[in-house]
């Protein structure tokens, strides 16, 4: 039976980076709402503009559309994680829109590939203001606001560093928060894990990249937004509610 809009009123997860349709954030907002939950989405269309895929001038408009239409209530909120007060701002405007956040779902990052020899202070320094920086400032403020029956914490992270330095350091000090939530948030009742999806096509790979992928991937296949959608589904579940301080690698055996 689906979801009613009485059983989603308290229901509500905020999902940060959604800025296309195509991306992991698109697709465990589609999952969550089958779920039952509400959901406030944050993008921010500047970053995409610098990415392979260019602008996605449409996607959220399309989104916001897709969503709606299965009774959620969807909000969605340009957010410049960069900025130090784009944090607090962000959870007080989905917390506006919604009532009391009970999921945090963070699947925002600033992704630029360089190495140890030619990585610029400024890359290094964003790098780290939206992936670490930015997280800490999302889970310190989702957990001050957290209702009493209590929430969850998902991050995607990534152990990718081998010419990939500012994002690799910067999500792994992202691991070491969300794992020292799952500890000092426990009387709130917040579980706070990660999960590390390996790689998920959704338009930063060339071929050579993606071929280099499946030699490795034991399944024969990459993953797809709907694969971590449905591990992220889990945790915000009661099902998933015994896991608590776990780096979960949900990538199809490519890690093994």
């Amino acid at each position: 039976m689906p979801p009613t809009l009485a059983s989603r009123v308290s229901r509500n997860a905020l999902i940060t980076g959604v800025g296309r349709t195509a991306g992991i954030g698109a697709g465990i907002a589609r999952k969550l709402v089958s779920d039952g939950w509400n959901v406030a989405l944050s993008y921010w269309a500047p970053y995409d503009e610098r990415m392979p895929w260019g602008p996605q001038p449409t996607d959220v408009e399309r989104l916001i559309a897709e969503l709606s239409s299965a009774g959620a209530r969807v909000t969605a909120h340009p957010a410049n994680l960069e900025d130090p007060a784009a944090a607090l701002s962000l959870i007080a405007t989905a917390r506006q829109a919604h009532g009391p956040i009970s999921a945090l779902v963070l699947s925002h990052c600033e992704s630029v590939d360089s190495n140890i020899l030619d990585t610029t202070l400024e890359s290094f320094d964003r790098h780290f203001a939206v992936n670490t920086r930015a997280s800490w400032q999302l889970i310190r403020e989702f957990a001050l606001q957290i209702p009493p029956g209590g929430g969850r914490i998902v991050a995607l992270t990534s152990d990718a560093t081998v010419g990939n330095l500012p994002y690799g350091a910067s999500k792994g000090a992202l691991d070491r928060i969300v794992l020292a939530a799952a500890r000092e948030f426990g009387a709130l009742k917040i579980t706070s894990n990660l999960v590390n999806p390996g790689p998920v096509d959704t338009g930063w790979m060339d071929d050579d990249t993606r071929a280099a992928c499946l030699a490795h991937q034991p399944s024969g296949r990459l993953g797809t937004p709907a694969d971590i959608a449905g591990v992220v589904s889990f945790l915000l579940s009661e099902q998933g509610a015994w896991i608590n301080g776990q780096l979960l690698k949900a990538d199809g055996g490519f890690s093994s």
